[in-house]
């Protein structure tokens, strides 16, 4: 299974200048939950904006895709080409969780099964947007949590699950 997991705001906006601008710590806990002890996929970029005491990401296979082949990072598996980082070290298929950045995004989204999103109620700027989801683009909703405050200054969010349709 091959999934992707994101927050964005009301406009799409997933990033700013490297970070992700706002902080929902019930999204991290929503994060830490999807993405379990499975593969995370990333690219470089994602990578390096992990503060360095969350890298690699805990109880996890942590895999970084980057075009520059002599870039290395300690803890993680350094791959080339997308599929190389969508199979399993024995080339069989493992969960997957593509965990960004946009980049990532647009390159794995034709190969995904479920998407899971958080919503975060804010307009903010910024340079990177999530993947348009819906049901013209061949996805289904299958599950829209309640907006909910958050406990870090009561910024609303909640959580949505998206189904590639067959």
């Amino acid at each position: 299974m091959i999934g992707m997991v994101w927050a964005r705001s009301t406009t799409g906006v997933i990033g700013a200048d490297g970070g992700m601008p706002w902080h929902v710590p019930e999204d991290l806990a929503h994060f830490k939950r999807v993405t379990g002890a499975a593969t995370v996929l990333m690219g470089r970029r994602t990578w390096e904006s992990l503060p360095e005491r969350f890298r690699p990401l805990p109880g996890r296979r942590n895999v970084v895709l980057s075009r520059d082949t002599t870039w290395t990072a300690d803890g993680a598996e350094v791959v080339h080409d997308l599929q190389a980082a969508l199979e399993g070290d024995d080339g069989t298929d493992e969960t997957v969780w593509v965990i960004g950045g946009g980049q990532v995004y647009a390159a794995a989204l034709d190969r995904v099964d479920v998407v899971s999103e958080t919503v975060i109620d804010v307009d903010v700027p910024g340079d990177t947007v999530a993947p348009t989801l819906d049901e013209t683009a061949g996805w289904t909703l299958t599950d829209e949590g309640p907006w909910q405050e958050s406990r870090n200054g009561g910024t609303r969010y909640r959580f949505l699950e998206w189904q590639r349709r067959a």
